[in-house]
């Protein structure tokens, strides 16, 4: 359960992220660049791949709780 919190609060995160890059790009008129949009994405990818692999990732943590 832990693991699937984890992964849906970076996948939010990444979103508020770029969300906020795009509404300030608009008020200061300036442009969207690209890296910035990237960078702020990769925690989007992290959350997926965690959301996906849940099941396997929670086990491995309680494995190496042990």
């Amino acid at each position: 359960m832990l693991v699937r919190f984890i992964a849906a609060a970076l996948i939010g995160w990444s979103i508020l992220e770029l969300s906020l890059y795009w509404v300030a790009s608009d008020v200061h008129q300036t442009p969207v660049q690209i890296f910035p949009c990237v960078l702020k994405s990769i925690p989007f990818l992290f959350g997926m791949i965690a959301l996906i692999k849940s099941k396997t990732l929670a086990d491995w943590i309680s494995d190496r709780m042990e």
